[in-house]
C-alpha cells in the first residue's frame, strides 16, 4: 500500500511546533497527490492549511493509533519517528509515572526527581530469573539480562549508563550493584557486595560535586567490573575512572561547589581529631567560596562525612590512613589561601611568616623557606647550564593552582587504588560485569578542553552501540532467513578519524605543546590550514579566528581555543614536586612514586578531567641519561590511550545500554519539557536506533500471534490448518506490495506503517460489524418501543372512556340528589321560621308576668327590710371602726416583716449565686420537693376547713334566710291582722331594716370571705403549679442523668467488648507471628546446619584423612534445648576425637562470626564434660571400693536396710499423698466453672499453677530419692546375699524375721552399733549439705560480685558512650547490646549443659540400677531349690496367654537398630508405601519399637532410636529434598508419630478419645515430651521445605496459567510488541494453561490424601499453595503493563472462579484459601469496573479493601486499553482515588511478599487404629523384628 494512501480523512499527523517541538492535528480532508496545502485541525480547536515543502514535498508524520500509545518498547510502534518516540515517552512518564521504556536494547530512564518505591527487595525479587521481555521495563531487568546471559553463554557483560549531568546515571549505576550484590551474594565471610556498595559514598565525596544541573553530579567517569567465580557468586571488584575534572578543585562557577569532601571537612572541623587540620568555615578559603553556594539543602554535610568515614574503615583503609587523607585536603584548602604580591612585573613574593602557607608546610611535613622559595621561582634546564628565575604574579598564582590539582589528581589516584585493594579477591574470577558510568554528549555556549574530550569519547561510544544495534539487525535477519539487505546508517567513523587520526586535531595539539613558543592562535592557524575545505565536519566560525566546529553525531560543538595548549600540557613544576616528595609525613611520598616516570606535563590534566587507569598504557623504563621530556605523554594522549584500553575491554564484551534522560532544567518532580528531551534523545543515540529499526522491518509478529490479532480480517475458506500458510494468503490479498512485508522462520517482518495500516483494517472491519450490530439492535429496540407504545396507547384509551361513562352517570345521581335535597331545605326553612315567631311570643309573655310580679314583690321587700338595715348598720359603723384601726396594725406588721422579709431575701439570692449553695440546693432537692409536697398537702387540708367554714357559714345564712322569711310570712299575716294596728307596722319595719342590714353585713363579709377564699385557693394553684413545673423539670433533669449513665455505660460495655475483641483479634495475631518468628528460627537453623555439614564434608573431601574407627554421623535434630541432649552416650563417646579437632577447622568458611563463637564454647564444653565424664567413673570406682569394704560388716547394713526401708516406706507414701494432691489440683484447675477464673493470666490460674509446679517439683525430688534408696537396697541385698550362700530370699519380710533372730538371740548391741552407724551416715549426709550450702553461699557472694564487676563496667561503658557523638553512641550501645545478649546466651547454654550433664548422669545411674535389680531377680529365680518350691503354698499359675496375642509392641535387637532405620526410612520408597499399605505404616512401626523399649525401662534404646529416626529423616530429606512425594510421606509419617507419642503418652487430655484397649497401651516408664518438641519442630521444618518444593513447582506454570493463557479464546487481542518479545499468551506446545495448574494442584491433593495426611494440614498446605498463586499473579500483573486491561480482568475472574471450583470439590472452603485470592480478585475487578466518576472513585475505594493504595494507584496507572473502543485511565480520576485514600494507614510496599509462609499448626489427631491389629508386610524386610 502506498504511504499517500493512509492520508485520509481523519488521520492524524505531527506537524513541526517551535515550542512542543510537535504538535498533533487531524486532516480535515483526503490527501490527493499534487496536493501542495493540507487542511488540518489542531487539537487545540483551530484549523490550520499545512503547506508542503515545495522541494521535497514530504508529507508530515503519522501518528500511530492509540493503542500503541505507552508501549513498553519503543520498536513496538508502527511508525518509528522523532514524535511518536516523545510521545510515547511523554506519555509513559506523565500520565503512567513510568520512568523505564525500552527502545530496543536500549533502556530510556528519566529522571523523576522522586523517590519511587520501585527498588526495594521485593522487587529484586520478582525481576530475578525473569526474561527481560517478560516484564515491563527497569534497571533490574537490565541487570539480570547481564547477569543471566554471563552464566549462560560464559561472556563478560558490560552495562553502559550514559546521559547529561543530573540525569541519574550515577544512581542507575548504583541500582544495578546493588540488584548483583542482592541477587549473587556472597562467596565469602567478607560480604564483598557490601564492600562494593560501601565505596559509593567515598567516590561520591571525592568525585561529585554540586553544578547548575546536579546537586550531586559525578565529576568523573568511572567503570566498575564487578567479579564473580564459577558459582556466579560475588567474589570482588575493580574500579578504573576517566576524565577527572581538576579544575573544580580551584575554581567553580557561580551557584556550583567544589567536591564534597572539602565542605565535609569544614563542617567536622569542631572535632576534636580535626582541630589539627586549623580548618574553619567553608566561605574561608578560596577554593570552596568562589561558587558562593556552600551548602545543598536537605543535606548534613556533617552526618555525610560520618558516612565517608564508616565507609572507609569498612573498606579497610585504617584511621591513619583517614586522617592522611583529610591532612593532605587540609592542606590543598590552605595552599588555596596563598597569596603573593608583586615585586615587578617579572617576579613576586609572598608576605614573610605567611600564614597560610605555613599550615600546608606543617600540615605536608615540608620546609617552609623551601617551598615559598620555588612557588615564586622556577629552574629552567639548558644543556649546558641551569638557570633559576623568578616568575610573575599570575604565573605563581597558576602554578599554585596547577600544584593543588596535581596534589587531589594524586590523592583521588591513590584512593581509587585502595578501594581495589580493598575490592580485590584472591579467589581467581571466572567472569565479571562491568558497569561504565560517564558522561554523556555535552554542548555548552562556552565549550573547552573537557567537552573536546568527553564528546570524543561519546563519538566512539556511539560508534561501538552502532555497531551493535546494526550486527543484532543483522543476526535477525539471518536468524529468520529472509534477505539481507544493507541498511544505511550513520557511521561517525570520519569524525573520530578527524580527531585521533595522523594530522587530526589531538595530534596537531600534541605538536603544538612541544613547540617553544606554541601558543593557541597558531593551533588554531594549523587547524584551519589542516581541515577546513578539507573535511566536511571541521568548519570555522565566520566571526572568529580562535575557533572551530566540528559536527558530532549528535549536533555541532564550537570549541574555543583558548587554553587547550595548557590544559593538555597541564605544567607542575618539578622542584614543588620535590619539595613534596622530601616531606616528613609518610604518606604523601607514596602519591608521587610513579612520578619519576612521567613528571611535568603528563601527570594529570591541568583543568580537564584526569584519565585514570589500574596499568598506563604504554609503560615505559626510564634510562640513566634521558630527559624528562622523553617520557612526557600530554593529556590528550593519556586520554587517547585510556579510551582505547575502554573499547577494547567493551568490544570484549556483550554490552547492554542504559540511556539516561534529564525531564527538564528546574528538578521538578514528574514534568516533561519536549525540547530538553528531544537534544538529549538525539544525542544518546536513541533515535540512531529508532531510524536504523526503522530502515529495514521494525514491526515482527510471530504467525501464531498475527493470526489471533488479524482473524476478523480472514473469511471461513482462508483459514487453513497450517497457521503460516493462512498467514501468507492473507497478506497476499491485505498488502500488494510485497516488499512491505517478509516472511521468516517463525515470524512476519514488516516494513514501517505497514501494522498501523492493518490495525486500520482491522477497525474499519470491526466498525462495520459495530454498525450492523448496532443497526439492528436498534431496530429491535424500537420495534420493541413501538409495540409497547400501541399497547399503552389501547390501555389509556379505555381506562379514559371508563372514565368519562362513570362521570355522567355521577352527574345524573347528583342531580337528582340535588333535587330531593332542595325540598327538604325549603321545608325546614319554614318549619323553623314558625318555631322561631312561635318561641319568642311565649318568652315576651313570661318576661313581662315576671317582671310585674317581681315589681310587686320588691315593693313589700323594701317596706321589711328598711326596719332590718337600720339596725344592723349601726353594728357595721362599729364594726368598721374596729376593723380600721386593725387594718392600720396588720398593715405595720406587715411593712415590719417585708423589710425583714427583703433583708432575707437578699441574704439568700446571695447564697443562691454560690457553688456550694447551688450544690446544697441540688443535694437536699428531692427532700425540699418532698417536704413541699406535704406542704401543699396540709395546705390543702387547711383549704378543706376552710371551704368547710364556709359551707357552714352558708347553711347558717340559709337559715338566717329561712327564718327571715318565716318571719316576713308571719309578718304579712300580721300585717294583715295589725292593719287596725299601726303602731306595730312601724316596728316591723324598723324590724326589717335592721334584718337588711345584718343580712348586708352578712353578704358583705360572705364577699370578703369568698374573695379571701379565691386569692388564697389562686395562689395555692400558683405554688402548686410552681412546685409541679419544678418537680417535672427535676423529674426529666433526673430521667436524663439516668439516660445519660446508662448510654455511658452502654458505650463503656460496648468499647470494652470492642477493646477486647480488638486484643483478642491482636493477641492472635502476636501469636502468629511468633509461631512464625519461630518457624523462621527453625528454617534459618536447618539451613544454618545443612551448610555446617556441607563445609564439613567438604573440609573432609579437602582434608582427606580418613580416621578409622569412626562411624559417627552428626545428630542435626533441633530442639528448644542443646542438640547434644538425646544423644546416646555411646556417641558421645565416639565423638569426643572428632569434637576436639573441630577448633582447628578455623578455615571452614561460614557467614556468622556468632557462630563460630558458640561452636567454641560447644567444644569447650564437650571438654568439660568429657571430665566429669572422667570424674563420674572415678566416683563410681570409689562407691564399688566402698561397697566392697561394706561387705565385710553385714551386720550393720541389717539394721541400716531396716531403717531405708521403712525410710523407702515413708517417702513412697508421701509420693502417694503427693501424687493425690497433684490430680486434686489437675481436677479442680480442670473443673472451674468460670472460664475467666482459669484463663490464662487470671490470679487463680497462676496460684494453681505456681502450686501446681511446686508439687511437680516435690515429686521429682521425691522420685529420685526413692530411686537413690531402691539403689541402695539393692545393694545391701547383694551383701546380704553374699554373707549367707544358703540365704536366697531378700525379701523385706525375711529381713525381718532375722532382725527379730538376733533380737532373740542377743544381739542387741550389733543393733546399737547399727543404729550409731546410721547417726554417722546421717551426721555425714548433714555435713555434706551444710557444706553444699556453704558453697551455694559462696557462688552467691561471686556472683553479687561479679554482678558489682558488670555494674561497674556498665558505668564506665556509659560514661564513654555519653562522649561519642549520637552516632556512634547508637552503634556503640548496639554492640555492647549484641555482645552482652552473646554472653548471656553462651552463660544460658553453660547452664544447660550442665542441666543435660546432671540429667544424664542420673538417667545413667537408674540404668545401672535398674539393669542389677533385674540380674538380682533373675538369680534369685534361679537359686530357689525345687523343695523350697514345694514347700511354699500351692497358689494358681499364671499361663502366660497374653504372650500369644500380640500387645501392640515390636522387639528389635541393639545391633538391629541401624537395620531397621535403613530398610524403614533412608531405602523405603513412598509410592509403594502410600498405595498399597495403610497410611502411616512406618509412624505405627516406629511407636511400636519405641513401646517395647519403654516396656522393657531401656532409656539408652529410646534415646538411640528416636535420635536415629530424626538423623535419617532430616537425611532422606536432605538427599530427596526435591521431591514431593517423598516430603509429603515424611510430613504425614512425622505428624503421625507426633500424634502417637502424645495419644500414648498418658496425659489425660490426650486420652479422652481413646478406647481403653489403646489405654493399656499408653508409655508407663518415660516421659517424651522433650522429643514431642523435636519432633514438632522437624515437622515445621519438613512442613516449610514442602511449600518450599510446591513453589519450585507452581512458579514456572502461574504466570503462564493466570496470566498469558487465554482461558476465553478471543477475548484478550495480541497487542503488537517490539524487540523484547514477550512470552506469548498463545497455547504453543510446552506453555502452562489454567488445566496445568489444576491437575497439578490435584496431584499434589491427591498424593496428600494417599499419604493420609491430616485434613487440617492438608488446608493449611492449600491455602499456601492458594497464597503462592495469588501473590506470583498480583505481583507480575503490577510489574507488565500489558496484562492490565479489561480482558485479562475477566480473564484473571475466570481463572480464579475455576480454582474455587476446585476447592469446592475437594470441600475446601472452609481452609481459607479462597481469602489468600482477595487481592486478586479485587485487582481484576478493578480492571473491569468503570473508572471515570467520582461515584466511581467511591465505589473503587470500597472494593479494593485487601489492595495497598500503592498497588490501586499502580493497577490504574498500567491500564491499557487493548482495542480502540477503550478508554485510558485519566489522570485527574487517579489523583481522586489518591485523596481518597490518603487515610488509609497501609503498608507502602508494592508487591506481595511471595516467599511468605504462614505460622504451621498440627492439632491433635488421634488415631482409631489399634496397635495390635497392625499387620508388617514382607515387603518392608522387617523380619528381624518380632511381634511381643
Amino acid at each position: 500500500m502506498a504511504a499517500s494512501e493512509l492520508y485520509t480523512k481523519f488521520a492524524r499527523v505531527w506537524i513541526p511546533d517551535p515550542e512542543e517541538v510537535w504538535k498533533s492535528a487531524e486532516l480535515l480532508k483526503d490527501y490527493k497527490p499534487g496536493d501542495k496545502v493540507l487542511l488540518l485541525h489542531l487539537e487545540e480547536g483551530k484549523d490550520l492549511e499545512y503547506r508542503l515543502d515545495p522541494k521535497t514535498k514530504e508529507l508530515p508524520h503519522l501518528r500511530n493509533p492509540d493503542i500503541l500509545v505507552g508501549e513498553n518498547d519503543l520498536t513496538a510502534l508502527s511508525y518509528l519517528h522523532e514524535p511518536a518516540v516523545l510521545h510515547n515517552l511523554r506519555v509513559r512518564f506523565i500520565d503512567s509515572k513510568l520512568i523505564y521504556t525500552y527502545c530496543g536494547i536500549v533502556l530510556v530512564a528519566i529522571n523523576p526527581y522522586e523517590q519511587l518505591p520501585i527498588y526495594g527487595e521485593d522487587i529484586i525479587n520478582a525481576y530475578s530469573g525473569q526474561n527481560m521481555g517478560d516484564m515491563d521495563p527497569h534497571i533490574f531487568a537490565v541487570a539480570e539480562e547481564a547477569y543471566k546471559q554471563m552464566a549462560r553463554d560464559e561472556r563478560n557483560q558490560s552495562i553502559i549508563v550514559s546521559g547529561e549531568s543530573g540525569a541519574g546515571k550515577t544512581v542507575s549505576a548504583k541500582y544495578a550493584m546493588r540488584y548483583f550484590a542482592t541477587v549473587s551474594g556472597s562467596a565469602s565471610e567478607a560480604n564483598v557486595e557490601e564492600k562494593v556498595l560501601a565505596s559509593n559514598p567515598i567516590m561520591e565525596s571525592i568525585g561529585n560535586a554540586k553544578t547548575t544541573r546536579n546537586d550531586n553530579s559525578s565529576r568523573f567517569g568511572k567503570y566498575i567490573e564487578i567479579g564473580f567465580d564459577k558459582r556466579y557468586r560475588i567474589i570482588g571488584a575493580n574500579m578504573r575512572t576517566y576524565l577527572l575534572e581538576k579544575s573544580r578543585v580551584v575554581f567553580q562557577a557561580e551557584e556550583e561547589r567544589n567536591y564534597h569532601i572539602f565542605y565535609q571537612l569544614c563542617a567536622s572541623a569542631k572535632l576534636p581529631e580535626f582541630k589539627m587540620l586549623r580548618l574553619g568555615n567553608a566561605d574561608n578559603f578560596h577554593y570552596t567560596k568562589q561558587g558562593g553556594s556552600p551548602v545543598i539543602e536537605g543535606v548534613d554535610d556533617t552526618k555525610e562525612m560520618a558516612h565517608t568515614r564508616q565507609a572507609c574503615t569498612l573498606l579497610g583503609i585504617s584511621e591513619s590512613y583517614q586522617m592522611g587523607i583529610f591532612r593532605i585536603l587540609a592542606g590543598i584548602l590552605h595552599l588555596g589561601n596563598v597569596a603573593f604580591t608583586s615585586r615587578d612585573s617579572d617576579s613576586c613574593t609572598i608576605p614573610p611568616k605567611h600564614e597560610p602557607l605555613s599550615i600546608f608546610s606543617d600540615l605536608m611535613g615540608v620546609d617552609y623557606e623551601e617551598m615559598c622559595h620555588w612557588l615564586c621561582h622556577r629552574k629552567l634546564a639548558t644543556a649546558t647550564e641551569t638557570y633559576i628565575k623568578p616568575i610573575s604574579k599570575l604565573q605563581a598564582t597558576n602554578a599554585r593552582d596547577a600544584l593543588a590539582k596535581h596534589i587531589y589528581a594524586k590523592l583521588f589516584n591513590w584512593i581509587v587504588d585502595h578501594v581495589n585493594q580493598a575490592l580485590h579477591s584472591a579467589v581467581k574470577q571466572h567472569s565479571f560485569i562491568g558497569v561504565l558510568d560517564i558522561y554523556g554528549f555535552e554542548t555548552f555556549e562556552i565549550n573547552s578542553f573537557e567537552q573536546f574530550c568527553i564528546n570524543y569519547a561519546n563519538e566512539k561510544l556511539q560508534q561501538q552501540f552502532n555497531m551493535h544495534v546494526f550486527k543484532l539487525e543483522q543476526e535477525e535477519y539471518m536468524k529468520e532467513q529472509i534477505p539481507w539487505t544493507l541498511i544505511d546508517f550513520y557511521d561517525n567513523q570520519p569524525c573520530i578519524n578527524l580527531i585521533e587520526s595522523k594530522l587530526g586535531i589531538l595530534d596537531l595539539l600534541d605538536e603544538e605543546c612541544k613547540m617553544p613558543k606554541g601558543t593557541d592562535d597558531t593551533w588554531a592557524q594549523k587547524l584551519y590550514n589542516t581541515h577546513l575545505n578539507k573535511c566536511a565536519l571541521f568548519e570555522k566560525p565566520r566571526l572568529s579566528n580562535k575557533a572551530f566546529i566540528i559536527q558530532h553525531f549528535a549536533d555541532k560543538v564550537e570549541y574555543q581555543c583558548e587554553g587547550f595548549l595548557e590544559k593538555n600540557k597541564d605544567t607542575v613544576f618539578e622542584e614543588q614536586i620535590k619539595v613534596l616528595k622530601s616531606s616528613k609525613f609518610k604518606m604523601l611520598p607514596e602519591l608521587f612514586q610513579d612520578d619519576e616516570k612521567a613528571i611535568s606535563p603528563t601527570s594529570a590534566t591541568s583543568s580537564g578531567r584526569m584519565p585514570l587507569s589500574r596499568t598506563p598504557a604504554k609503560p615505559t623504563k626510564g634510562r640513566p641519561g634521558q630527559t624528562a621530556k622523553e617520557h612526557k605523554k600530554t593529556v590528550g594522549h593519556q586520554f587517547r590511550n585510556s579510551l582505547h584500553l575502554l573499547m577494547e575491554t567493551l568490544n570484549a564484551t556483550t554490552p547492554h545500554y542504559v540511556r539516561c534522560i534529564k525531564p527538564n532544567d528546574f528538578k521538578f518532580p514528574f514534568t516533561f519539557d519536549e525540547k530538553r528531551a528531544v537534544q538529549q534523545l538525539r544525542a544518546c543515540g536513541v533515535l540512531e536506533t529508532i531510524r536504523i529499526s526503522a530502515a529495514g522491518f521494525p514491526s515482527r509478529w510471530t504467525y501464531q500471534e498475527f493470526f489471533s490479532r488479524y482473524r476478523v480480517l480472514m473469511k471461513q475458506k482462508d483459514v487453513l490448518s497450517d497457521r503460516k500458510q493462512t498467514c501468507k494468503n492473507v497478506l497476499e490479498k491485505l498488502i500488494l506490495d510485497k516488499d512491505k512485508y517478509q516472511f521468516g522462520k517463525t515470524k512476519i517482518f514488516f516494513r514501517a506503517g505497514q501494522v498501523a495500516y492493518l490495525e486500520k483494517l482491522r477497525a474499519d472491519k470491526l466498525r462495520a460489524a459495530c454498525i450492523r450490530i448496532q443497526k439492528t439492535i436498534r431496530g429491535w429496540l424500537l420495534r420493541k418501543k413501538y409495540l409497547r407504545m400501541r399497547k399503552a396507547a389501547i390501555t389509556v384509551q379505555r381506562y379514559v372512556r371508563g372514565y368519562q361513562a362513570r362521570c355522567y352517570a355521577k352527574f345524573l345521581r347528583r342531580t337528582k340528589a340535588a333535587t330531593i335535597i332542595q325540598k327538604y331545605w325549603r321545608m325546614y326553612i319554614v318549619r323553623r321560621k314558625y318555631k322561631i315567631r312561635r318561641m319568642a311570643t311565649i318568652v315576651l309573655q313570661s318576661y313581662l308576668r315576671g317582671y310585674l310580679a317581681r315589681n310587686r314583690y320588691r315593693k313589700m321587700l323594701r317596706e321589711h327590710k328598711a326596719v332590718i338595715i337600720q339596725k344592723w348598720v349601726r353594728g357595721w359603723l362599729a364594726r368598721t371602726r374596729y376593723k380600721r384601726s386593725m387594718h392600720a396594725i396588720i398593715y405595720l406588721q406587715c411593712c415590719f416583716r417585708r423589710m425583714m422579709a427583703k433583708r432575707e431575701l437578699k441574704k439568700l439570692k446571695i447564697e443562691a449565686r454560690s457553688v456550694e449553695r447551688y450544690k446544697k440546693l441540688h443535694i437536699g432537692m428531692e427532700n425540699k420537693i418532698m417536704q413541699l409536697q406535704r406542704k401543699v398537702d396540709e395546705q390543702n387540708k387547711d383549704y378543706k376547713c376552710l371551704m368547710e367554714k364556709l359551707t357552714t357559714l352558708e347553711g347558717i345564712y340559709n337559715s338566717e334566710t329561712e327564718k327571715l322569711r318565716s318571719d316576713l310570712e308571719r309578718l304579712q299575716l300580721s300585717e294583715e291582722e295589725a292593719k287596725v294596728a299601726t303602731g306595730r307596722v312601724l316596728s316591723l319595719q324598723e324590724e326589717i331594716a335592721k334584718l337588711r342590714k345584718d343580712l348586708e353585713q352578712t353578704q358583705s363579709e360572705k364577699k370578703s370571705i369568698e374573695e379571701r377564699a379565691d386569692k388564697y385557693k389562686q395562689e395555692t394553684e400558683q405554688l402548686v403549679s410552681n412546685l409541679k413545673e419544678e418537680n417535672t423539670l427535676l423529674k426529666q433533669e433526673k430521667e436524663a442523668l439516668n439516660h445519660l449513665i446508662v448510654e455511658q455505660a452502654k458505650e463503656m460495655t460496648e468499647t470494652m467488648e470492642k477493646k477486647l475483641v480488638e486484643e483478642t483479634k491482636q493477641l492472635e495475631l502476636d501469636l502468629n507471628d511468633e509461631r512464625l518468628r519461630y518457624q523462621n528460627l527453625l528454617n534459618e537453623f536447618s539451613r544454618l546446619e545443612e551448610r555446617y555439614d556441607d563445609l564439613k564434608e567438604e573440609m573432609t573431601l579437602m582434608v582427606n584423612v580418613p580416621k578409622p574407627g569412626h562411624k559417627r554421623t552428626d545428630s542435626t535434630h533441633s530442639s528448644n534445648e542443646s542438640e547434644y541432649t538425646f544423644s546416646s552416650e555411646i556417641a558421645e563417646t565416639e565423638d569426643m576425637p572428632l569434637r576436639t579437632e573441630e577448633p582447628s577447622e578455623k578455615k571452614v568458611p561460614l557467614d556468622m562470626s556468632l557462630f563460630l563463637k558458640l561452636q567454641k564454647r560447644v567444644t569447650e564444653l564437650e571438654q568439660e564434660k568429657q571430665v566429669m565424664q572422667d570424674e563420674l567413673d572415678r566416683k563410681e570406682e570409689q562407691v564399688l571400693r566402698s561397697k566392697a569394704k561394706e561387705e565385710e560388716r553385714p551386720q550393720i547394713r541389717g539394721a541400716e536396710l531396716e531403717y531405708e526401708s521403712l525410710k523407702r516406706q515413708e517417702l513412697e507414701s508421701e509420693n502417694k499423698k503427693l501424687k493425690n494432691e497433684l490430680n486434686e489440683l489437675r481436677k479442680a484447675l480442670s473443673e472451674k466453672s468460670a472460664p475467666e477464673v482459669t484463663a490464662p493470666g487470671a490470679p487463680a490460674y497462676r496460684v494453681l499453677m505456681e502450686q501446681l509446679t511446686s508439687v511437680s517439683e516435690e515429686l521429682d525430688v521425691r522420685k529420685e530419692e526413692v530411686l537413690i534408696l531402691r539403689s541402695q537396697l539393692v545393694s545391701q541385698k547383694e551383701a546380704i546375699q553374699h554373707k549367707d550362700d544358703k540365704n536366697t530370699m531378700t525379701d523385706s519380710t525375711i529381713l525381718l524375721e532375722d532382725v527379730q533372730k538376733m533380737k532373740d538371740k542377743g544381739e542387741i548391741a550389733q543393733a546399737y552399733i547399727g543404729l550409731k552407724e546410721t547417726n554417722r551416715l546421717l551426721e555425714s549426709q548433714l555435713q555434706s549439705q551444710k557444706r553444699s550450702h556453704e558453697n551455694e553461699a559462696e557462688a552467691l557472694r561471686g556472683e553479687i560480685q561479679s554482678l558489682k564487676e558488670e555494674n561497674n563496667r556498665q558505668q564506665q561503658l556509659l560514661a564513654q558512650n555519653l562522649q561519642l557523638p549520637p552516632e556512634a553512641r547508637i552503634e556503640a550501645s548496639l554492640q555492647h547490646e549484641i555482645t552482652r545478649l552473646t554472653n548471656e546466651n553462651l552463660d544460658l547454654m553453660e547452664q544447660l549443659e550442665k542441666q543435660d550433664k546432671t540429667v544424664r548422669k542420673l538417667k545413667k545411674q537408674l540404668k545401672v540400677f535398674a539393669k542389677k535389680i533385674g540380674e538380682l531377680e533373675v538369680g534369685q529365680m534361679e537359686n530357689i531349690s525345687p523343695g523350697q518350691i514345694i514347700d511354699e503354698p500351692i497358689r494358681p499359675v499364671n499361663i502366660p496367654r497374653k504372650e500369644k496375642d500380640f500387645q501392640g509392641m515390636l522387639e528389635y535387637k541393639k545391633e538391629d537398630e541401624q537395620k531397621l532405620v535403613k530398610n524403614l526410612i533412608l531405602e523405603l520408597k513412598p509410592r509403594g508405601v502410600a498405595v498399597n499399605l495403610i497410611p502411616g505404616l512406618p509412624a505405627y512401626i516406629l511407636f511400636m519399637c519405641v513401646r517395647h523399649a519403654d516396656y522393657l525401662n531401656d532409656d539408652q534404646k529410646v534415646r538411640s532410636l528416636l535420635t536415629s529416626t530424626i538423623n535419617s529423616i532430616k537425611k532422606v530429606l536432605k538427599k530427596r529434598g526435591d521431591d514431593f512425594e517423598t516430603v509429603s510421606f515424611w510430613l504425614s509419617n512425622t505428624c503421625r508419630f507426633l500424634h502417637c507419642l502424645k495419644q500414648y503418652s498418658g496425659e489425660e487430655g490426650f486420652m479422652k478419645h481413646n478406647t481403653s484397649r489403646q489405654n493399656e497401651h499408653c508409655l508407663t516408664n518415660f516421659d517424651l515430651a522433650e522429643y514431642r518438641q523435636v519432633l514438632s519442630d522437624l515437622a515445621i521444618q519438613i512442613y516449610q521445605q514442602l511449600v518450599r518444593v510446591l513453589e519450585n513447582i507452581l512458579q514456572p506454570m502461574i504466570v503462564s496459567g493466570m496470566l498469558e493463557h487465554e482461558t476465553i479464546q478471543g477475548v484478550s487481542g495480541v497487542k503488537p510488541t517490539g524487540l523484547r518479545k514477550r512470552t506469548s499468551s498463545i497455547a504453543d506446545e510446552g506453555t502452562y494453561t489454567l488445566d496445568s495448574i489444576l491437575r497439578q494442584l490435584n496431584s499434589f491433593h491427591s498424593v496428600m490424601c494417599q499419604h493420609g495426611m491430616d485434613p487440617e494440614l492438608i488446608k493449611q498446605v492449600v491455602k499456601q499453595m492458594f497464597y503462592i498463586v495469588g501473590a506470583i499473579t498480583l505481583n507480575n500483573l503490577l510489574l507488565r503493563k500489558d496484562m492490565c486491561s479489561w480482558s485479562k480482568g475477566m480473564q484473571i475472574r475466570y481463572n480464579v472462579s475455576q480454582l474455587e471450583e476446585w476447592l469446592r470439590d475437594k470441600n475446601l472452603m472452609n481452609s481459607g484459601a479462597k481469602e489468600t485470592l482477595e487481592p486478586l480478585i479485587q485487582a481484576a475487578q478493578l480492571l473491569q469496573v468503570k473508572k471515570k466518576t467520582d461515584d466511581d472513585a467511591e465505589a473503587i475505594c470500597s472494593m479494593c479493601s485487601a489492595l495497598t493504595t500503592a498497588q490501586i494507584v499502580k493497577v490504574l496507572n498500567l491500564y491499557t486499553p487493548v482495542n480502540e473502543f477503550e478508554e485510558r485511565v485519566s489522570v485527574s480520576f487517579i489523583r481522586t482515588i489518591q485523596m481518597r485514600l490518603r487515610d488509609r494507614k497501609d503498608s507502602p510496599q508494592l508487591l506481595m511478599d511471595a516467599k511468605h509462609i504462614f505460622p504451621v499448626t498440627f492439632p491433635f489427631n488421634p488415631s482409631s487404629l489399634a496397635l495390635e491389629t497392625i499387620q508388617i508386610p514382607a515387603s518392608l524386610g522387617l523380619g528381624f523384628i518380632s511381634r511381643v
